[in-house]
């Protein structure tokens, strides 16, 4: 596809999303709304993406970051105006494909589908259009008796006969790069808004003896998102999509319309996910895991036939045949190998949990690395902050450490040593030794009835 080039309208502030954010930053899926436009042109084969910024301009770039280029609307003065100022960025050759920066839910195959149609048909504009039954509000396509485009006209300016047309106009075209210089030269803004507007190309390219076009796409695919309502709306279609793809690749989705999953996640054959559960992120799930129910994972990697219940997991790594939770938080950073099991409410923190080890229930572990094959017991913490700083604890191999204990860090717990229940331990201990910190018992007979005697209980 040679000078195929794509350009995207993203300047408006948005006014009826009533939010202080550029309207085509809000995320659909967990992607913003321009992002997933400018993938849609560049899979059809678009060699470059230029981007119209103007309100809020920085927040569109630290989005896009360098994958675009830039152009600069400083005055929103229309569609045809936002063309005008990206025209050094646009080839001189070749054809331009038009798309505005609030329409997620485009596809790349439409798209591709809408360029083939446009290099068949010679066209020197194809506009993308779609048939609404209530077209209310949108600009109409007006075509002859042999079904020729003639014009566009707007919903606030079409007559009657015109408002009977469905064919809408979805904003989006491709232009061939010399007809649309041309246009641009006759655009004026001799109208109420003072504005210039592209749909005037239509007709002075037909006056300048080019041929008009429009390929019709879904009405699903067009729609634009001008409210939070409408963000709502796509939302519910992208996470459909989304969801059908992966029960499509073998993922066993219990409830579709309760689970989401974000764009860039990657999941295994023969995995089933459960109601409520969210994965978000460069998240990658393998085979054979059941995740949830209400289960939520960010950025993390989980290996082959894990299952997770009721639990948290952010930026981190679960190796193979991993059980965790109810309850279960994993905090940044850290990874748990193979075969570990990590019980309800127990929270874990930048560290590494050994193969078979067992941490059941009522466990915090922040800046450690345990061994293989390790029991941590009941309430056991490792006390890892100090007011000031972190600080590191290790256990070895085939380490018991009883319940309620308090490992305080730094310290190092050698392989095959027990800890005794309710034990506070500050020192190192010794390979196979037995560590006790803890104040003998002392039982203090008839001490209740005393006590009652002087009124006390």
């Amino acid at each position: 596809m040679d000078n195929f080039v794509t350009l995207i309208l993203a300047a408006g502030l948005g006014k009826r999303m009533k939010s202080k954010h550029p309207k085509v930053i809000h995320k659909v899926c967990g992607r913003p709304m321009v992002e997933w436009v400018v993938r849609s042109a560049k899979e059809a084969g678009s060699q470059d993406v230029v981007v119209v910024l103007g309100h809020g301009a920085n927040e569109v770039k630290n989005v896009l970051g360098d994958s675009v280029k830039y152009a600069y609307q400083e005055k929103q003065l229309g569609t045809g105006h936002a063309v005008m100022v990206s025209k050094d960025l646009l080839p001189d050759t070749g054809n331009v494909m038009i798309l505005t920066g609030d329409t997620p839910l485009i596809t790349s195959e439409t798209l591709k589908k809408f360029y083939d149609f446009h290099l068949r048909e010679q066209n020197s504009i194809t506009i993308l259009s779609s048939f609404f039954d209530v077209p209310d509000g949108y600009g109409r396509i007006v075509r002859d008796s042999n079904g020729n485009v003639l014009k566009i006209v707007e919903d606030k300016d079409a007559n009657d006969v015109e408002k009977g047309i469905h064919e809408i106009n979805s904003g989006m075209y491709i232009f061939n790069s010399d007809y649309l210089r041309k246009s641009l030269q006759h655009i004026g803004n001799n109208n109420a808004q003072g504005e210039y507007y592209l749909t005037d190309a239509i007709e002075i390219v037909i006056r300048l003896g080019g041929k008009v076009g429009a390929y019709q796409a879904s009405s699903e695919e067009i729609m634009g998102v001008n409210t939070r309502v409408q963000l709502k709306d796509a939302e519910k279609v992208m996470r459909k999509r989304i969801n059908e793809r992966f029960m499509l690749d073998g993922v066993t989705i219990i409830d579709p319309d309760s689970t989401y999953i974000g764009p860039d996640v990657v999941i295994g054959m023969d995995t089933i996910i459960y109601p409520g559960t969210i994965i978000e992120g460069k998240t990658t799930i393998g085979e054979d895991c059941e995740i949830g129910p209400n289960s939520y994972i960010i950025d993390s990697e989980i290996g082959n036939g894990c299952k997770i219940v009721f639990s948290m997991i952010t930026e981190s790594k679960l190796h193979n045949n991993i059980k965790l939770g109810p309850f279960a938080q994993i905090r940044p950073e850290s990874v748990i190998h193979d075969n570990a099991k990590l019980g309800n409410f127990i929270e874990i923190k930048k560290s590494v949990i050994g193969e078979g080890t067992k941490v059941p229930h009522l466990t915090y572990i922040g800046d450690a690395e345990v061994g293989k094959r390790v029991n941590m017991g009941c309430g056991s913490i490792v006390v890892n902050y100090d007011g000031k700083n972190k600080h590191k604890t290790i256990i070895g191999d085939d380490v018991f450490v009883g319940c309620n204990v308090n490992l305080v860090s730094p310290l190092k717990v050698n392989d095959n040593a027990f800890i005794a229940a309710g034990s506070t331990i500050t020192d190192e201990v010794p390979e196979g030794a037995l560590a006790i910190a803890r104040c003998r018992q002392t039982n203090k007979e008839g001490w209740v009835e005393e006590r009652r005697k002087k009124g006390g209980l």
